[in-house]
């Protein structure tokens, strides 16, 4: 498999946690990535670029372009570097799969890796909620097992702080009404690749009536040093969240983190 963790060591948590407004804890978190060590970028790299295209497809699907497979990725699959809202769309995809690496790897999620291959538009964000991961607890569908849905928004530039994380709060207030069209999404996507075993897991989270589980809910913003502030954190409400007694909140903050995602996004189609 394409995946990898290692990455995740450069993801640091800060001491001394924040707390929003209305007193809810904010977790936050440092991430700081070594281009000097080689290989755990090259494997991130691979990890990172198969989302967007699985290196066992690439061969495929760019028969009868003429491109190679780094101009492949770069003028089919990646978002773009400069045009329109490709910078921001780059941005926005990098947030949404640390986070999906935080709550896989950090909090024991399995989460299904199906929403950026199937673009239409490289420059536009994929519908529904931005990430979904899923914590069986045994084979009893019981009450315990969990479904986690995230909210993620970034600001890698800029001269002013946006209230990123507010934003992501107030997105995940509409997760509720998105999750059965972005898990009915999930399945097919799985079931288009031929990974039916897979698919069949989502089928114990589409009817809590009948089979009830635990929801969770994540809201979480990603901020370059130059751009973070702890008003950002601090200022920040989830009362008007129905479900704030389950929701938990993350910020991640870095050196200058744009300048990281084009490196990786470069470093991705390079090494395909």
């Amino acid at each position: 498999m394409p995946w990898t963790t290692e990455h995740n060591i450069w993801l640091t948590q800060i001491p001394n946690q924040r707390t929003t407004v209305d007193g809810k804890a904010v977790t936050l978190l440092e991430f700081n990535p070594n281009f000097d060590d080689t290989e755990t970028m090259s494997r991130w790299a691979k990890h990172f670029r198969n989302h967007y295209c699985f290196d066992t497809e690439i061969d495929f699907f760019r028969e009868g372009t003429g491109l190679s497979k780094k101009d492949f990725l770069l003028n089919t699959k990646f978002p773009t570097t400069t045009r329109g809202f490709g910078p921001g769309i780059r941005a926005g995809d990098f947030g949404e799969i640390l986070i999906a690496d935080y709550l896989a790897y950090t909090l024991d999620h399995w989460v299904p890796r199906t929403r950026y291959g199937n673009k239409t538009i490289r420059d536009e964000s994929t519908k529904g909620s931005d990430l979904i991961g899923f914590k069986t607890i045994d084979d009893t569908e019981s009450i315990q097992d969990i479904l986690t849905m995230f909210e993620v928004k970034t600001q890698f530039s800029g001269t002013k702080t946006k209230p990123r994380l507010q934003d992501a709060i107030n997105d995940s207030i509409k997760d509720e009404l998105r999750k059965a069209e972005s898990l009915n999404a999930m399945k097919q996507r799985l079931y288009d690749k031929g990974n039916l075993s897979d698919a069949q897991k989502i089928s114990r989270y589409q009817n809590p009536i009948d089979k009830p589980y635990t929801e969770k809910y994540g809201a979480a913003a990603l901020f370059s040093d130059n751009i973070y502030n702890e008003e950002a954190i601090t200022q920040s409400s989830t009362q008007m969240h129905p479900y704030k007694n389950n929701l938990f909140l993350i910020v991640i903050k870095g050196g200058d983190l744009m300048s990281v995602v084009n490196h990786l996004y470069s470093l991705s189609a390079n090494e395909a």
